[in-house]
């Protein structure tokens, strides 16, 4: 295939997917919506009112970032693992395969799909975080690059599920036991300060911790990690999910067996 068919190819791929979750927008932006607002509601308004400040910001402020992040990392994933399963169970995803385009425009066009869903769940989430508490971005360009970095993340590891699941149960595997308890410990609700050593260490473990903190960084300026080592670490896992996901992908791993 020549570089015009391609980008053909790929942007198909992600128009697609991009109206596969819009035509079943109140199932897939209008959900995580509503839960945000009562996590803004209640967190912020009821339980934070009594916790007071944290990182020198109302407890409503500090936790705002977090939510946001988790509602990119959450709808990112199950984007992407639910599609691709969904083709694979429906057979269609062969017709890619045999087709003359090449695995990474496939393995892109999925990954770009999870994105936009990510990124379009943030955006609602942080226009109704307005209506709790003021916003004041003040490193716009961090705020950016983390957000659409995380986004890549968790729709490479959502194609991945996809590509392991063998029933729909096995996509909800993951976020179940893994993503969730991840994501609600990976300094959403806290700062980590508050933690033992012990568990300072142990926390510095966990992924999602350098990716929340980092884009707290971009929209207050505060932050319990390194921003530069976080952002090296989201690449990091970027490239590795990708040349794994493209490996499994080239093998025909779950789909030709």
């Amino acid at each position: 295939m020549n570089q015009s068919e391609i980008l053909i190819a790929f942007l198909t791929i992600v128009r697609r997917e991009i109206r596969r979750f819009m035509r079943i927008w109140p199932q897939t932006l209008l959900p995580p919506a509503i839960t945000m607002t009562l996590y803004f509601a209640i967190f912020g308004n009821l339980i934070g009112k009594r916790i007071g400040e944290m990182g020198g910001f109302s407890y409503m402020e500090y936790i705002v970032p977090g939510l946001i992040m988790m509602s990119v990392i959450t709808n990112s994933y199950s984007n992407v693992s639910a599609s691709f399963f969904s083709a694979k169970f429906q057979h269609s995803v062969q017709e890619l395969l045999v087709s003359p385009t090449p695995n990474w425009v496939i393995l892109m066009g999925y990954v770009l799909g999870g994105v936009v869903r990510g990124l379009l769940v943030g955006l609602i989430v942080t226009i109704l975080s307005l209506f709790f508490t003021q916003l004041q971005v003040e490193n716009l360009f961090v705020t950016v690059l983390v957000v659409f970095l995380t986004a890549v993340l968790f729709s490479l590891g959502g194609f991945i599920n996809g590509l392991f699941a063998k029933s729909f149960d096995d996509v909800s595997i993951v976020p179940t036991f893994i993503l969730t308890p991840l994501t609600y410990l990976g300094g959403v609700f806290y700062s980590i300060d508050l933690l033992s050593e012990v568990w300072q260490n142990l926390s510095l473990l966990n992924p999602v911790l350098y990716m929340v903190n980092a884009f707290r960084f971009g929209i207050l300026g505060v932050s319990d990690i390194n921003v530069s080592w976080a952002i090296f670490i989201i690449v990091s896992f970027i490239v590795a999910l990708f040349s794994c996901g493209l490996y499994l992908l080239d093998r025909g791993h779950g789909i030709r067996n």
